[in-house]
């Protein structure tokens, strides 16, 4: 059995060298323990950096008759610019109402199963249901429409814009709504009356029945389904293995309408890490699944800092900052890392050492042989402590 809280050592802002000492007034116990970078930071930490860290757990909660959601945009995460995320969940045929937006949207099956269909600008229509590990992506002006299926469902949604608000969006109802009913009737060809029960404003989610099967739902077009597919099976993806865990790649060259997202799944067990490396194209925005980790960000001119992250945290890192993850927990880390690109790449420090001139990395950093021959040519996304 674990210990209980009053048996945790209480936590103080205080380093083993005598650096710091004791906090003896108001404060929250329970963030410190969820926190103890943040509280005593590395050694090796200097300078000031944005917040990189906000949890869903502190984001507003919007409860709606068949779900919720909450939202992390730049107004809970300032530096997050490139990418938003919604946490949403529908229960059994609740349903996020027929909609479009002027984002892009990319996401993540976390729980359950739900129903989605979509209809492009050519006319061509989609249906699929979604499981736990599966994607979908709609490009910028798709509509579509998500719905919880027998057991309903928990998803992550990203957006392709920091400053997109899924509260914001362009509804069927909200549309209808605010439509002259002369405007709808001559627009359908029916009457005015028709129109006598439409919502008087967005409904955004709300609970219907529980759908029936794909064949008995789906509807035939004239002009075919659409030619990509906008899902994708990520966990029946074969994953790069390493010692330490594993990654999956997903990106426009393996899911090719994802024009502007690309991700990677990535599984670091115990006694493991995310190895140093940074992102020569754009920010990487975090979601973390399971487990607990810390990460340390280096942003140049003798500045760092090292965040904490548990299940339903999310992370941020600059463009091109060096950075690295690692379990800190005794269970394995889950966590998504997505880019506005449609390409994921990344730069290995190790390997990058690796393949320059030994001597020069050894005049450089003043190390011998002992590191030099450890170097790795290859690149692994995941490496597990030695010894461990």
């Amino acid at each position: 059995m674990g210990k209980s809280k009053s048996d945790r050592p209480m936590p103080e802002p205080m380093r083993s060298d005598g650096a710091g000492w004791v906090d003896q007034g108001p404060r929250n116990i329970a963030r410190d323990l969820q926190n103890p970078d943040m509280l005593v930071p590395p050694i090796t930490d200097n300078g000031l950096l944005p917040n990189l860290k906000f949890s869903f757990s502190d984001a507003v909660m919007t409860l709606n008759h068949g779900g919720w959601s909450r939202e992390v945009t730049v107004r809970e995460l300032p530096i997050a610019t490139t990418l938003a995320g919604v946490n949403m969940s529908l229960t059994p045929g609740g349903v996020r109402e027929l909609h479009w937006h002027q984002q892009a949207e990319w996401s993540y099956m976390l729980l359950g199963r739900a129903r989605i269909t979509s209809v492009d600008q050519d006319g061509r229509n989609f249906i699929a249901d979604i499981g736990p590990g599966d994607l979908w992506y709609f490009p910028p002006g798709i509509p579509h429409s998500i719905q919880g299926l027998e057991e309903g469902c928990e998803f992550l949604l990203v957006f392709d814009d920091g400053n997109f608000s899924d509260l914001n969006t362009l509804s069927i109802s909200d549309w209808f709504a605010h439509t002259p009913r002369d405007v709808l009737s001559d627009n359908f060809g029916v009457p005015a009356s028709a129109f006598a029960h439409i919502p008087p404003k967005q409904v955004y989610i709300f609970q219907g029945e529980v759908p029936g099967s794909i064949r008995e739902e789906e509807v035939e077009s004239p002009y075919g389904t659409v030619p990509l597919s906008f899902t994708h099976r990520l966990l029946a993806q074969k994953p790069i293995v390493t010692p330490g865990g594993s990654v999956r790649i997903v990106d426009s060259r393996n899911f090719p309408i994802s024009k502007t997202i690309a991700a990677a799944l990535v599984e670091i067990k115990p006694g493991a890490m995310r190895e140093l490396h940074w992102h020569p194209n754009n920010d990487e925005w975090q979601y973390y699944l399971t487990g607990q980790g810390r990460m340390t960000v280096f942003t140049g001119e003798g500045t760092a800092r090292t965040f904490d992250y548990r299940a339903g945290d999310v992370g941020y890192v600059p463009f091109a900052t060096g950075h690295y993850i690692q379990n800190t927990g005794s269970t394995t880390l889950w966590f998504l890392e997505m880019f506005k690109s449609d390409r994921f790449v990344d730069v290995s420090l190790n390997q990058w050492m690796a393949l320059t001139p030994h001597d020069l990395v050894s005049a450089n950093l003043n190390v011998g042989p002992e590191l030099i021959d450890a170097l790795r040519k290859e690149k692994w996304p995941v490496v597990k402590y030695p010894g461990y």
